[in-house]
């Protein structure tokens, strides 16, 4: 029987303006309907990184909702009970996160931040595209782990294997 379960992921990184929230939408039009992606940040910046807004809208994703907020919206009593989150940032993977509900399972997927892209704007937009395809490729191999059939501690080594195999930096 397939698994039907809606399972709830959070991407979490520092300003909560580029990574986390490319892997928001990704996994979010990816996913169909098998997963609700938010991100966050422990230092939001305010703002959505305007080479990754322009990237995502180029690609069609809708980026009116998406906004640079705290983490602490998703630790609150009445947040959205996460099944996973992930760092993908290594500044998020390395402060005090809060403790969030349900024991959700974790890791840490590092991926180059296009916030410290250098050069032209025309290298900038090509940084910023590799890191989301780095990014997307990353959660199909996610969205097609049979999640329901593994127990958490395998399906923990799993998430951690993805981020040591996928060449990159992690």
């Amino acid at each position: 029987m397939a698994d039907e379960r809606v399972y709830n992921v959070l991407f979490l990184c520092t300003h909560n303006s580029a990574r986390s929230v490319m892997a928001e939408c990704i996994l979010n039009r990816a996913g169909k309907g098998r997963f609700r992606a938010f991100s966050a940040g422990s230092q939001p910046s305010g703002c959505i990184n305007p080479y990754v807004r322009d990237l995502l809208e180029r690609l069609g994703y809708p980026t009116t909702q998406l906004r640079s907020k705290t983490w602490d919206e998703f630790a609150a009593p009445d947040a959205p009970h996460m099944d996973f989150v992930f760092t993908v940032c290594d500044s998020a993977a390395g402060e005090v996160c809060p403790v969030w509900p349900g024991h959700p399972t974790t890791a840490h997927w590092g991926f180059p931040d296009p916030s410290g892209a250098q050069g032209s704007d025309a290298e900038k937009v090509a940084f910023t595209a590799d890191v989301f395809r780095q990014i997307e490729r990353r959660l199909q191999g996610f969205i097609s782990l049979p999640i329901a059939s593994l127990d958490r501690l395998s399906l923990k080594q799993t998430l951690d294997d993805m981020a040591r195999d996928a060449g990159v930096r992690a």
